[in-house]
């Protein structure tokens, strides 16, 4: 039998998928484990790196046990981004592994600043000091456990721990390692002065190969392990954020994707590299290019807060359909603003284009004619406002304008939310026609690197499709756009200061 399908991982903050892609993009079948989610402190996250092997070993099994090891051409993984573990020579965890949810490192995020300068980290990493990046959380491993560090052979990000227990091999791809911060971006190379000035040294991390190279095989002993043949050949990936991208095709300037889920992450293809505070600039899965970046904590995950917090009462209607389908109804008979409530979904603190991890969410231009169907539109509203603040950056900043949306992701579902992007936006918005897009553009590197395809993106073009479009309203537009330009640019920097300072009198212990 010829090998027809290639392997997609996706090893995420809670679980770990694998799928079956064949030449056309469509999946032919997938696995799925989970693992826990460790907080030993409250917005301390930690898991057990292991999990991340045990697991991948799992669904490999399971997964080439539906359709048999010899059609598998390639394998790629796609990860969780950020997070990382130390180990020693044999790959031992010597802790728990941090994640990029974590927010310890508060107080190293201010150190870096001070240090370094913010402008000069963006400058060179391409990224704004964040409890995001595993920077500032190797400042906070060398104040509290140095030893860790000291001992550590290697500090290795998800894809590089995982491909080490497939190969055997200390590599990782540059599109997986930068969110970590620590790279010269303009280089594509570990960058050596930063880490050296922290207390590291550039031996501690993985060898770099670009994203669609192939990295190494897959041994025997894995091969006992995952049920794949030994020496099936392991390639370099991306980042689950730029690896949605892939899977949607944005893979040109002038496109960008929106990925809806619990977190908005929103990416625009670049030829060149950019630095500018209003995005984060990411490699690209092309090897050479970069993808600017918006990422808001809060996305479906402050639908849902709502939901679960202002609806318990909606449960157990007696009808086959969920509280938000109820709530989305409701609120697509309301015009559009609300009714006057604004919302401004810093619920996770703020990356582009404030920096800004202490802050939080803002809502204003409450009446007693408001009620939770309003709420819920502007919470839609909210996303969609902050989603064309940082996309305005990026157009300004590389001087092209983006002409299309790409959505995904659980929040892409929503008829309501899509059109309201499209107007907030006065853009075509198009769903992608697959959930999995994260997946696929680990497929597609995949596909690439067996020789499938000539290049990733002929590889993309041919394993992609899109969804339903929609088409912005142009009196809606208007409405909106005033709303964006004379109200909400200015909410949160008219109101920074009072709310670092009401944060620091109630979070911070003030009395």
């Amino acid at each position: 039998m010829s090998k027809d399908l290639v392997i997609g991982v996706d090893s995420s903050t809670t679980a770990c998928k694998a799928i079956a892609w064949d030449r056309a993009g469509k999946a032919v079948a997938e696995a799925r484990a989970s693992f826990d989610l460790i907080s030993p402190q409250p917005n301390w996250y930690e898991q057990n790196a292991d999990d991340w092997w045990t697991a991948l070993c799992s669904t490999l099994r399971d997964l080439v046990a539906q359709v048999g090891g010899e059609r598998i051409a390639a394998l790629c993984i796609t990860h969780q981004r950020e997070s990382f573990v130390p180990v020693d020579e044999a790959c031992r965890p010597l802790r728990n592994a941090i994640l990029w949810v974590d927010d310890r490192c508060v107080p190293q995020v201010a150190e870096i600043d001070r240090r370094f300068g913010s402008d000069a980290i963006q400058e060179l990493t391409g990224k704004g000091p964040s409890t995001k990046q595993s920077l500032p959380e190797f400042l906070w491993l060398q104040t509290h456990e140095p030893d860790v560090l000291k001992r550590a052979y290697k500090i290795l990000d998800v894809h590089a721990f995982l491909v080490k227990r497939l190969t055997g091999r200390w590599v990782t791809s540059t599109a997986c390692a930068d969110p970590m911060g620590v790279l010269d971006m303009r280089g594509n190379t570990w960058a050596t002065d930063l880490i050296a000035q922290i207390g590291l040294s550039v031996e501690q991390f993985a060898e770099l190969m670009p994203p669609g190279a192939i990295m190494g095989e897959v041994t025997a002993e894995a091969a006992a392990l995952t049920g794949l043949p030994a020496g099936v050949p392991v390639v370099a990936g991306a980042g689950d954020g730029q690896s949605a991208g892939l899977g949607a095709n944005i893979t040109q300037p002038g496109k960008a994707y929106l990925n809806l889920g619990t977190a908005m992450v929103s990416g625009a293809h670049l030829e060149h590299y950019a630095a500018d505070r209003a995005f984060r600039t990411l490699c690209s899965p092309l090897a050479g290019a970069y993808v600017a970046e918006e990422v808001l904590g809060g996305g479906t995950f402050t639908v849902t807060w709502f939901v679960d917090n202002f609806g318990p009462d909606m449960r157990g209607v007696g009808l086959p359909v969920s509280r938000e389908e109820v709530l989305e109804l409701a609120a697509s008979k309301l015009p559009p603003g609300s009714l006057g409530l604004m919302l401004v979904p810093y619920w996770n603190g703020v990356m582009p284009p404030y920096w800004d991890a202490a802050a939080t969410g803002i809502t204003v231009g409450w009446t007693g004619a408001h009620r939770r169907e309003h709420f819920y539109r502007a919470i839609m509203e909210g996303i969609a406002y902050e989603h064309r603040l940082t996309m305005d950056g990026v157009a300004r900043a590389t001087g092209t304008p983006l002409d299309e949306f790409i959505l995904m992701g659980g929040g892409s579902k929503s008829a309501l939310w899509c059109q309201i992007v499209a107007d907030i936006h006065n853009t075509m918005v198009t769903r992608a026609s697959t959930t999995e897009a994260t997946n696929l553009g680990a497929g597609i590197l995949a596909a690439f690197a067996a020789g499938w395809y000539a290049s990733v993106r002929e590889a993309a073009e041919a394993m992609t499709q899109h969804g339903k479009s929609f088409l912005p309203n142009d009196k809606t537009h208007v409405i909106y756009d005033r709303l964006y330009r004379e109200v909400y640019v200015e909410l949160f920097p008219a109101l920074q200061k009072s709310l670092d300072k009401l944060n620091a009198l109630t979070y911070g212990g003030a009395s």
